[in-house]
C-alpha cells in the first residue's frame, strides 16, 4: 500500500503515471486546469465591473482583488493588461479627480492631493495633477463658498460668523490664513465692523 503503489508491478502491467496512482484522472486534471484559467477570467471581470461604475486607480483596483482572494501575481498581470491598454490610467484619473472635485465640491489643492494620496496615486502625478489649480482660482471658489454661505449665517455673532464660514473652508482644505482673510472681507463687503483679530484668524478655527 502507499507508496509502493508507484514501484513496477509483479504481473508485467504498464505502471500507472503518478497522477493516476494518486487517484489524478485525465478527466479531474481538465477540471482543474479549467478552474485555474476560470480565476484570470475572474480578477479581468472585478476589474471591468469595478471601472464599468466608475474609474479606479491601480491601487483601488489591487485592493479589489486582493478581497477576492486573486494572486497577487495573477493579480498584477491583469493590472498590467489592463494599464498597457489604458483602462487604468493614474495620471488622466488625478486630472479629471482634481477638475470634477475643484468644480463640484469647492475642494482645495492640498484636500485633493490627500484624497489621491489616499487612492494610492503615486506623489508625482498627484503633483502635476494639483497644479493645474492656480492659486487665484482657489481663492475665487473659496471666496464663492463663503458667500453662498452668508446668509444662513445672519442672525448669529460676528464672532459665531467668523468660526462657521472660516471652519467650512478650513476642512475643504484651505489654510487659515486665506480662510480668514475672504471671511474677513465678505463680512466687512455687509458693512460690518470686525474687531482687531490676529492676523491668521487660527484662534477663530479652534
Amino acid at each position: 500500500m502507499g507508496l509502493e503503489r508507484l514501484g513496477s508491478p509483479p504481473d508485467g502491467r504498464p505502471q500507472p503515471t503518478p497522477s493516476a496512482a494518486w487517484g489524478v484522472t485525465a478527466e479531474k486534471a481538465t477540471r482543474a486546469q479549467r478552474q485555474t484559467k476560470s480565476k484570470e477570467v475572474d480578477a479581468r471581470q472585478v476589474c471591468l465591473d469595478l471601472l464599468a461604475a466608475g474609474p479606479r486607480t491601480r491601487q483601488e483596483l489591487a485592493k479589489a482583488l486582493a478581497k477576492k482572494g486573486v494572486a497577487a501575481e495573477e493579480a498584477e498581470q491583469v493590472l498590467e493588461r489592463f494599464t498597457d491598454v489604458g483602462m487604468i490610467d493614474d495620471a488622466l484619473f488625478a486630472e479629471l479627480w482634481v477638475s470634477s472635485r475643484h468644480r463640484g465640491k469647492g475642494l482645495s489643492g492640498r484636500a485633493l492631493s490627500q484624497e489621491l494620496r489616499r487612492k494610492g496615486v503615486d506623489d508625482e502625478i498627484v503633483r502635476e495633477a494639483v497644479t493645474s489649480l492656480d492659486p487665484e482660482q482657489e481663492e475665487e471658489t473659496a471666496r464663492s463658498l463663503v458667500r453662498r454661505k452668508l446668509t444662513a449665517t445672519r442672525g448669529l455673532s460676528t464672532d459665531a460668523r467668523i468660526r462657521r464660514l472660516a471652519g467650512m473652508l478650513a476642512r475643504k482644505g484651505y489654510a487659515p490664513g486665506l480662510a480668514f482673510r475672504i471671511v474677513k472681507e465678505e463680512l466687512e463687503a455687509e458693512g460690518l465692523e470686525l474687531p482687531a483679530l490676529d492676523t491668521d484668524g487660527l484662534s477663530f478655527l479652534g
